[in-house]
């Protein structure tokens, strides 16, 4: 009969199995790791092998050199001002007695503009004229008195400086009694009354801004570079933002005869018809002076250049193969010659010719013989006269 075995016994068995379970885990797991890894890195592995594809092209807007007609021009800014135009002030105080005008109404030279009160002015005058005129009667008198040696030299020098002094008194009192009615020094337009009748105003107080519209002066600087290209009498279009579709044209009346030391500029002044009224002094103003007659050049929009310490350059867009071999639309750097603007518009003196495509936006994006793709449903503006979009 065989013996039951001994707790010891048991327990000295137990690590040996423990141990080979833990083996056959660690087994499972390893093999799991390295079957996951196998799953998800031979794809990575594949597309390694093959490497990594090409970035596409950048997309760029290109424009056409083309030949245009050039008008060789000098656009300069200036103010309008009156050819005459004064605010009308009063010499003396006083009170208001009328107003002879109507705000925005049209006046003649001398027109009454306004009265102030003046009855002490004129008594004390006419009291200076009684005076006068009895000096007058006495001076004829003792004229004739003189002649007939009645009386003698000295006393009738006295008659007679006694006559001049009352006829100075006169006068004087007469410029006062003036001064107390306002008039206009000059026909033209007047603008809002500033004062009513009964109101008390000091000399120097604006009564009304008095301006002659017809014709009107826009003044203006221009550079002594320029000053070859212009001439007494030349045509110049003048446009302001209050009437954007309208252009006004003037001449060349007066040309400054120094230059500025400080900014070595000379002041210019054109003459403006303006029978309706439409100009008016301070407005602001762009003014366009043809020079010369006009040449044809190969123009671009100025967003085409690019700008570098080498030059001006633009990138040709072309036909061929990049670097790689692979073919299609590829840029091509070249050094242009640019001259004058206008607008947005860059005239090109030497670098292209007619018909040459450039990349007129996008040139960040691309590299010298690098593949491209062109999409031009929105271009830069190229107008050699832009106009603000209205909202």
């Amino acid at each position: 009969m065989n013996k039951p075995e001994r707790p010891e016994n048991l327990i000295a068995e137990r690590p040996p199995r423990r141990r080979r379970l833990w083996l056959w885990m660690t087994v499972v797991v390893v093999l799991a790791v390295l079957l996951f890894a196998l799953i998800f890195a031979f794809p990575i592995i594949a597309f390694v092998s093959k490497g990594f594809p090409a970035p596409p092209a950048p997309t760029v807007t290109t424009a056409t050199a083309r030949f245009e007609n050039w008008q060789p021009e000098i656009q300069v800014v200036g103010s309008l001002k009156p050819v005459r135009g004064a605010d009308l002030s009063v010499e003396v105080p006083g009170i208001v007695a009328e107003v002879n005008f109507d705000s925005g109404g049209d006046v003649a030279a001398g027109a009454p503009i306004l009265r102030l009160i003046d009855a002490d002015d004129v008594a004390k005058l006419h009291t200076l004229e009684a005076s006068r005129d009895l000096a007058q009667t006495n001076y004829n008198r003792d004229q004739a008195q003189v002649q007939r040696q009645l009386i003698s030299q000295a006393q009738f020098d006295v008659t007679a400086a006694n006559l001049k002094s009352l006829q100075a008194q006169v006068a004087e009192q007469q410029a006062i009694v003036a001064k107390k009615t306002l008039r206009a020094p000059f026909a033209g337009h007047l603008g809002i009354r500033a004062v009513n009748t009964g109101q008390y105003i000091a000399p120097g107080m604006p009564v009304v801004t008095l301006q002659a519209l017809d014709p009107i002066f826009l003044d203006f600087f221009l550079p002594q570079q320029q000053l070859d290209q212009i001439k007494v009498g030349q045509t110049v279009n003048v446009k302001v933002d209050a009437y954007p579709n309208s252009v006004f044209t003037g001449k060349i009346t007066t040309i400054d005869p120094k230059v500025d030391p400080v900014t070595r500029n000379v002041a210019v002044r054109v003459t403006l018809p303006n029978p309706k009224h439409n100009l008016l002094p301070g407005m602001y103003a762009n003014a366009t002076i043809a020079t010369g007659a006009p040449q044809r050049y190969i123009t671009l929009p100025q967003t085409a250049i690019t700008f570098n310490p080498y030059g001006n350059m633009v990138y040709l867009v072309q036909q061929g193969a990049d670097a790689t071999g692979k073919k299609g639309l590829i840029t091509r750097q070249a050094v242009v010659t640019t001259g004058a603007t206008r607008g947005d518009q860059v005239a090109v003196l030497s670098g292209l010719k007619d018909g040459d495509v450039v990349v007129s936006a996008g040139q960040m994006k691309v590299q010298n013989g690098g593949l491209v793709a062109v999409d031009n449903r929105i271009t830069p503006s190229s107008e050699p006269n832009p106009h603000p979009h209205e909202e």
